[in-house]
């Protein structure tokens, strides 16, 4: 009997992050030491397949998918097993000590995977399905900070119904929270999909109907002329927070161009702070985390007004990119922490968080109740 630790990486995806995560993916796979780790590939198709076989992640990022074959888990405990979906049924395929969800966005990153996972009773790398849903919607997300004292931009909050029936009025009702430039962003998403600057109506407008395409709710949000400070978080209940970076975006604002495609963009690790700003800026990034019951990562992500240097908490990604240019392994490396002991310091995190959730006691029976 094999003494590896069998771990299954997922990724694709049914969002508008979907390549992002096959970025991931090729880095995450790259550094599995095969002398430690028995390896399983699932990828999830746009359309939510899930397919798995030899190098699936190569099948993806060529979008062959000839080769595959249809793979499933099953929702019930007790059955941690990889399995091919055949004509005759489920057959199994591969035991599963711990899931590696490499999904970034909707139906990965925001909670309802965690759920599916959950009731598998499997070990999964990073946020629960509390953690996961609150990080993933930038609305509730900021209630909960606002709550918290960490400070944020002002924003509202609009639906895409809302949109289509009152578009001049939802237009009124935002310049009268905030001058332009505002940015438009879907509430439920990341890597800057969908996401727009807007200094005019006709900008506002347009980069509404962008961002509904996306999500039926859309967070527009105060413009600030800031510097762009980042910050990872590992752990579980005594999360550690990474030294803060910079981020010199080569464009307008760091969209997903200047993220992911055109390596343009400059890193400044650790950020060029004044060491009482530092402190405070990491001591907000493991308060947010804590605040929404975060587990495993996240990356804490901050705008420091350039005029004013007020400090506010932007938003908190609990699948951060793992490519080679990500903030969020950059960050960790600069405190001490390489690339590939920090994915095997996520599965310790994932393995210790579900010995910590199999003690939690499931059944009650009361005190009046016959034996």
């Amino acid at each position: 009997m094999s003494d590896k630790t069998r771990v299954l990486v997922l990724f694709g995806g049914r969002s508008g992050e979907h390549d992002v995560s096959l970025m991931s993916a090729r880095s995450v796979l790259s550094v599995l030491d095969p002398s430690r780790y028995e390896v399983a590939q699932v990828g999830i198709t746009r359309e939510g397949q899930w397919l798995t076989g030899r190098d699936v992640l190569s099948a993806f990022e060529n979008n062959v998918f000839s080769s595959l074959q249809e793979a499933t888990l099953r929702h019930e405990p007790g059955k941690p097993w990889l399995y091919a979906v055949t004509s005759t049924g489920l057959t199994p395929l591969s035991q599963i000590d711990v899931v590696f969800p490499v999904l970034h966005g909707t139906f990965g990153e925001d909670g309802t995977l965690q759920g599916l996972l959950e009731l598998a009773d499997l070990a999964y790398v990073g946020a629960g399905v509390v953690g996961s849903s609150v990080g993933m919607d930038k609305g509730v997300f900021k209630e909960v900070m606002r709550s918290r004292g960490i400070p944020v931009v002002d924003s509202v909050l609009v639906t895409r119904r809302r949109l289509t029936a009152h578009m001049e009025e939802t237009i009124t009702d935002i310049e009268h929270m905030s001058p332009y430039p505002v940015f438009v962003k879907p509430a439920n998403l990341g890597s800057s999909v969908g996401v727009s600057k807007c200094s005019s109506r006709s900008d506002l407008v347009e980069g509404l109907l962008e961002a509904a395409q996306f999500d039926r709710r859309v967070l527009v949000e105060q413009g600030v002329d800031a510097r762009e400070i980042e910050v990872s978080v590992l752990g579980n209940d005594d999360p550690q927070a990474s030294v803060a970076g910079e981020i010199l975006p080569s464009r307008e604002f760091y969209d997903y161009n200047a993220k992911y495609l055109d390596n343009a963009s400059g890193l400044i690790i650790p950020a060029e702070l004044e060491p009482g700003l530092m402190s405070r800026i990491r001591a907000y990034a493991v308060e947010a985390y804590k605040a929404i019951d975060c587990s495993g990562m996240a990356r804490v992500d901050f705008l420091l007004d350039k005029k004013s240097s007020l400090v506010y908490l932007n938003e908190l990604n609990t699948i951060p990119g793992f490519t080679s240019i990500s903030m969020y392994p950059k960050l960790w490396e600069a405190t001490g922490l390489k690339y590939a002991d920090l994915v095997v310091k996520l599965i310790e995190l994932a393995l210790e968080r579900k010995a910590d959730r199999d003690g939690t006691v499931r059944t009650y029976r009361s005190s009046n109740e016959p034996l």
